[in-house]
């Protein structure tokens, strides 16, 4: 979402023409451009020209961050489903914390936009492994409500964007702030235990049984009959382990397949329109820091709503439920007098709803794939969120060949997704599987 503020829309004009006030138009001799810098005073729009024949190359940085983030998803999912939760993690915050201060000091184009590619492999080996061992750390009872809090954070460094944005108009200072933060995660190194789940899945029973002990004795709890149940549950699983398992296998069989392309389908939603409704929310008319904040603090208490929709209504009806609220909105925009309040309110409301949905599939996709392919699953289905996300920015800037086909292809795709949730079953409050065959089932 930062490109929301390392290029906004800026007025120009061509430098060498005498007209007064900046008139956005392109010349086809202007070598050199003037900017508006009332409200940004650099971005990489004003420092590298992207105007006119070069506009385009703004929406391929957001593309190549997206493809990005898709390389990071698949790359480090299978990395932790081969070599644990713990050590790719770690891996990813420190490319993290690298990639993202140097962006700060591109000096053109390319170097700014490979650097980001970094930055966003980064971004999704974080997003993928930290979900994973958060699921796989939390028991059944507060499983549903801690994968959804989990998102609360990204909600948070959404509404943050605006107010770092309004203190710091240059764009490499912009991007220097928001990166400096990942050196807290460093502590990480001695504060993240691996996973016991992934540790017994891969015959590391005696690790496992460590790490839940020295978790009991930090609540309080006895240790003595640990390894027992440890030992049992490592016989009832032994005779039905996939030692190799891999994405592959999610579409070897039929139920399993089905259900994979169809929660696929919806992380594809969530990457298009939530990307797409928030760049195009950045054009509507008005405030820019305002409108992004509004779009913004909308998604927090739809987050914290999404806990006791998850909670009571349960996976399948909440996700479908949220995805109608967010087709039906954004196709309201087609009909409804073109102004920026209303506007602005479905836009809010469809990201309302997408905050819902963007929880409930990460919970949904948690508990859905089976232990030994559940990075890789997860890793997949995020990719093709990214895959959305890829799109997104030329969806958006369709408002310039029509103003009615952003919002079109925002509401039908939601609308198609809530139809594939009814090949999905309901997860709430049930037993993480385990084995392939436990994922059939």
């Amino acid at each position: 979402m930062s490109i929301i503020f390392l290029a906004p829309p800026m007025n120009f004009t061509c430098a060498s023409t005498q007209d007064d006030g900046f008139d956005n138009v392109c010349y086809a001799n202007c070598t050199d451009y003037e900017y508006d810098r009332h409200v940004f005073q650099e971005t990489i729009v004003s420092q590298w020209d992207l105007v006119c024949d070069k506009q385009w190359l703004k929406n391929l940085t957001q593309t190549i961050f997206m493809l990005g983030i898709l390389v990071g998803n698949m790359m480090f999912g299978h990395l932790s489903d081969r070599f644990g939760r713990r050590n790719p993690f770690l891996a990813a915050v420190f490319l993290q914390l690298i990639s993202g201060v140097t962006t700060a000091y591109s000096v053109n184009w390319y170097m700014f936009t490979t650097l980001r590619f970094f930055l966003a492999v980064a971004t999704g080996g974080t997003m993928v492994t930290s979900f994973v061992l958060t699921m796989e750390l939390i028991g059944a009872k507060y499983r549903d409500t801690v994968g959804i809090i989990y998102q609360i954070p990204f909600n948070l460094g959404h509404l943050t964007l605006p107010l770092f944005g309004y203190y710091l108009r240059d764009w490499s200072t912009f991007q220097l702030a928001i990166s400096l933060p990942s050196v807290l995660f460093l502590s990480y190194y001695f504060l993240l235990p691996e996973s016991p789940r992934w540790l017994l899945t891969a015959n590391r029973s005696e690790e496992a049984v460590k790490i839940m002990e020295v978790a009991a004795k930090w609540n309080g709890r006895p240790t003595e009959g640990i390894a027992s149940s440890t030992q049992k549950m490592v016989v009832d699983v032994g005779g039905k382990q996939d030692e190799h398992a891999s994405f592959l296998d999610l579409f070897r069989t039929p139920k399993l397949r089905a259900r994979t392309i169809a929660i696929c389908f919806n992380w594809f939603v969530c990457g298009l329109c939530f990307f797409g409704v928030s760049q195009y929310m950045s054009h509507i008319s008005g405030d820019i820091f305002a409108n992004v904040a509004i779009s913004a603090s909308i998604q927090v208490p739809g987050t914290i709503m999404s806990v006791y929709l998850n909670r009571y209504l349960g996976r399948k009806v909440t996700l479908i439920c949220a995805n109608c609220v967010t087709g039906l909105s954004c196709l309201l925009i087609i009909v409804v007098p073109a102004s920026g309040v209303s506007h602005l309110t479905l836009g809010c409301t469809g990201l309302w709803g997408l905050s819902v949905s963007f929880a409930t599939v990460y919970l949904y996709a948690g508990e859905l794939f089976p232990t030994v392919v559940r990075n890789s699953g997860v890793g997949l289905s995020s990719t093709v969120a990214r895959i959305g996300s890829m799109i997104a920015p030329f969806v958006a800037t369709l408002a310039h060949t029509s103003a009615w086909l952003p919002p079109l292809a925002f509401g039908i795709v939601p609308l198609i997704g809530a139809g594939l949730c009814f090949l999905l079953p309901d997860t709430r409050g049930r037993k993480l599987p385990d084995t392939l065959e436990e994922g059939e089932a």
